[in-house]
């Protein structure tokens, strides 16, 4: 028989999901090992190691943290997804984005600003590489 210390271990590890319900409302802050399901509302910041998703009808109003994230219901705050966020129909975004990679299906509002991890070296690696073409000829 498993003790409550690595039953819980376990469950984090093999990507067990949360969920706040809808007509829930949590205000505070949340961390996770795990992935979460938000179909209710959070007023407050989520820290997740997993995948976050945010249901149609959901709301996070405050700070995501998160590896990947799928949204199509609202955010307003700041959102740190270091992989894959993946805006899909019709998700409302407001406030601040910092992500890895952006996928904004149509009919979603994206009304932010948003920063991609890794994007600036290489563009102005590829500034630089035009500069010194135009340079030589």
């Amino acid at each position: 028989m498993f003790s409550e210390t690595k039953k819980s271990k376990t469950a984090a590890s093999n990507g067990e999901q949360n969920r706040i319900s809808s007509g829930t409302v949590i205000t505070g802050e949340i961390s996770s090992k795990g992935c979460f399901r938000i179909e209710g509302t959070l007023e407050g910041s989520l820290k997740a190691e997993g995948k976050v998703v945010i249901s149609e009808g959901g709301l996070i109003n405050g700070t995501l943290e998160c590896e990947n994230a799928d949204i199509e219901g609202s955010f307003k705050g700041k959102l740190n997804v270091s992989g894959v966020l993946t805006l899909r129909s019709p998700a409302n975004i407001e406030g601040e984005v910092v992500t890895g990679k952006l996928a904004v299906e149509p009919g979603a509002v994206f009304n932010a600003t948003c920063e991609m991890k890794g994007a600036i070296k290489p563009l102005n690696d590829e500034r630089r590489k035009q500069q010194r073409e135009e340079k030589s000829a």
